[in-house]
């Protein structure tokens, strides 16, 4: 299995075999949470527009997502883990649109991927579970980082999380969230000026390995559409 890691909307695009796109703060955390809350599925859309207009055709009961860490007019959640821990969201189709994460999933669904996984600490076991039961040939680990342009701490350290438990290594969890702490995507949740990003939302997101599903996406009638795929 040859394993390849990339970083933002550049290397999503030219992913090639399964894909793991990674967004740890905060797309893919609040997934997996949604799925935990019982979702029925998630529609992934790169724009704000593109979700809204899927409600007007009748597409989703829930929409989920964030612009510049926001909620944006319209939505019914913003993009935090923590608030989607407390939604009613079971059996219900969520449209989730955010400026990193689901973005990226758009990119490389637009490209050549043959299988993509949402990535985020929260499944990571499960989701190199799935992958190690599929054996593909090629694993594309692509990091989306801050709004989808600068790398970041905590999206590049699950990358290489995700890569060393493929391969078969078990990383010190300890270190991996020392260094997630320190990271500088991790203090605007802990400044009262920027509001839109709750401290228990790093909080979620670093509690490793908490869900035993991986996200893995389908295309359906031209929609990119994930859901929860329980692993033994």
């Amino acid at each position: 299995m040859e394993i390849r890691l990339g970083s933002l909307v550049r290397d999503a695009r030219e992913a090639q075999g399964t894909v793991i796109v990674i967004d740890v703060f905060r797309a893919f955390t609040t997934a997996a949470i949604a799925f935990q809350r019982g979702a029925k599925e998630i529609v992934l859309v790169a724009e704000v527009a593109e979700a809204l207009a899927l409600r007007q055709r009748g597409i989703g009961d829930v929409l989920m997502g964030e612009e510049d860490g926001k909620r944006p007019a319209g939505f019914d959640y913003g993009n935090s883990p923590y608030e989607v821990s407390h939604a009613g969201v079971a059996g219900k189709t969520i449209v989730q649109s955010t400026r990193a994460g689901t973005v990226g999933v758009a990119a490389a669904g637009g490209g050549q991927a043959s299988q993509i996984y949402l990535g985020s600490f929260a499944v990571a076991e499960a989701t190199v579970a799935s992958i190690l039961r599929e054996q593909p040939p090629l694993v594309s680990i692509i990091s989306m980082g801050d709004q989808g342009r600068v790398k970041s701490d905590e999206d590049e350290q699950c990358a290489l999380y995700l890569r060393n438990r493929l391969e078969g290594r078990q990383p010190n969890l300890d270190a991996v969230r020392s260094l997630i702490m320190t990271g500088g995507a991790t203090q605007k949740f802990f400044d009262p000026a920027q509001p839109q990003y709750h401290p228990k939302d790093v909080d979620l997101a670093l509690e490793f390995n908490r869900y035993p599903f991986a996200m893995k996406v389908s295309r359906e009638n031209g929609l990119l559409v994930a859901r929860k795929y329980l692993v033994d």
